[in-house]
């Protein structure tokens, strides 16, 4: 009888708990959003990487990329930056971008290199906002070669 008891328990537990799921999935549907995937603010979130990181990207990583950097195409929603298609600059790029995506979760971030030895490119873009939110946080050095 204890046993059976504890089944029950354990059944209505788990049936509350599952409903509670539904629920908030079905609210989130009728608002548009989504009950597990909320969006994060544009602010770069410096503390999302670690101290040796921060250095690296900030002092290192960034200033390095401004330097290589050959020019930049403005998008609809968000910019493209060139660069030129060596092993050095693909690693410092890649680099770069796998920390961006820590600290600034917003972005969407492509990296491609062009046919027959074309450049690379290193694409920011994201949401209504994003922008916006690049052109005022880079370098406006960045932006020259627009």
């Amino acid at each position: 009888m204890k046993i059976i008891f504890i089944a029950l328990a354990g059944l209505s537990l788990g049936a509350w708990a599952l409903s509670q799921i539904v629920s908030q999935r079905s609210s989130a549907a009728q608002t548009g959003k989504s009950a597990v995937n909320s969006q994060s603010a544009f602010a770069c979130s410096r503390l999302a990487l670690t101290a040796e990181q921060r250095k690296r990207h900030f002092e290192e990583l960034t200033p390095a990329l401004f330097k290589l950097n050959t020019g930049v195409r403005e998008l609809s929603d968000g910019y493209e930056f060139e660069f030129p298609a060596n092993p050095q600059t693909f690693q410092l790029v890649s680099e770069w971008a796998i920390q961006e995506r820590v600290c600034c979760p917003f972005f969407d971030i492509d990296l491609r290199l062009d046919r027959e030895g074309g450049p690379l490119w290193l694409r920011l873009t994201g949401r209504e906002g994003v922008k916006q939110f690049i052109k005022a946080e880079f370098r406006p050095e960045w932006f020259g070669r627009l």
